[in-house]
């Protein structure tokens, strides 16, 4: 049986005019964390949307605490997924 992931998704507010540059920071703290990242420019309430997928919670939890603490990161909102 395959082993199951973690999904997150993370909802970021972003100072104005450097959502593009946190977007791509992503991609580089996710491979750091050992991590699966889709990022998405989005509009409205927040700036960025990204889903992880991991092997872990504990996985997860080091992508989120590196990714909240990128310049430009005002605040985030984190939701773990059930399948």
């Amino acid at each position: 049986m395959p082993e199951e992931k973690v999904t997150a998704f993370i909802l970021l507010v972003t100072e104005i005019g450097r959502e593009y540059e946190v977007k791509d920071s992503i991609a580089r703290v996710a491979s750091e964390a050992g991590v699966e990242a889709e990022t998405y420019i989005v509009y409205g309430e927040y700036d960025v949307l990204v889903k992880l997928t991991a092997p872990s919670l504990k996985a997860i939890d080091k992508a989120v605490t590196k990714i909240r603490k990128l310049p430009g990161v005002i605040r985030t909102v984190t939701l773990i997924a059930s399948t």
